[in-house]
């Protein structure tokens, strides 16, 4: 298994450090990166249970990046390590651009070399793998209903959980806001907008494609993908 990747260029290290700390801003734990066929992908978790009686929504984020072919793994590692870890490549690759700039001024893009911080080993989200293929499309929704959601639930969860309470409550008031249903929506919980507006998916008037396979439900825009694993009860026959 491999222990590194690369990136096509500085912009796509700079893309990758976005799309982390927007994830870290909301769960600063952990990341899966599946890498393959010349393809990585980053998975984030924005909700999730934690517990058999957490009604919690699954909801992670998904982008994918070209990388080198040869590097192949599945690896959970601290959003924080690998976020230094970009840090200091894209500074090296920048230097490096620097020193030696082409014969007409401008460098040519090159590839840039990570290496993977060291695993985790207890993130029980990281066990929940959406399928890479078998999605079907089955409708779209506009932006603004997932823009109002998102907005109207992190105002009800910030009235509902003054600073400094318990984490079992905190958990307990996100369940109930996030498990929502999105209006027009009836299967998708109200976390895959907090998630999507989160991540920085939203684009203004570009429409949000729903394609489903299984338990799943994806949310897919040009900017990034939100899946969620739905519960048995709303599954459709």
């Amino acid at each position: 298994m491999s222990q590194s990747f690369s990136l096509v260029d500085s912009l796509a290290v700079a893309d990758l450090q976005t799309y982390l700390s927007r994830a870290a801003r909301v769960e600063e734990g952990s990341v899966r990166l599946i890498a393959g066929s010349g393809v990585l992908a980053v998975y984030t978790a924005i909700l999730y249970p934690r517990g058999l009686l957490d009604r919690t929504p699954t909801v992670l984020g998904l982008r994918t990046f070209a990388t080198d072919r040869s590097a192949t793994f599945d690896s959970v590692v601290p959003i924080r390590s690998l976020l230094d870890r970009l840090a200091r490549a894209r500074e090296a690759a920048d230097a490096a651009a620097a020193e030696t700039p082409a014969a007409d001024g401008v460098a040519a893009p090159a590839p840039i070399g990570i290496r993977l911080p060291l695993e985790v080993s207890t993130v029980t989200w990281a066990g929940i793998s959406p399928p890479r293929g078998g999605w079907r499309q089955v409708g779209e929704i506009a932006v603004g209903p997932l823009e109002a959601t998102a907005r109207t639930g992190i105002a009800e969860v910030a009235e509902a959980v003054p600073t400094g309470t318990g984490e079992q409550l905190v958990q307990r008031v996100r369940a109930e806001v996030w498990s929502r249903p999105i209006e027009g929506l009836e299967y998708v919980p109200a976390g895959a907008a907090f998630a999507a507006e989160s991540l920085g998916f939203l684009a203004p008037d570009e429409p949000v494609s729903i394609l489903e396979t299984g338990p799943w439900t994806r949310l897919t825009t040009r900017r990034g993908h939100t899946l969620v694993r739905r519960q048995a009860w709303t599954l459709r026959p």
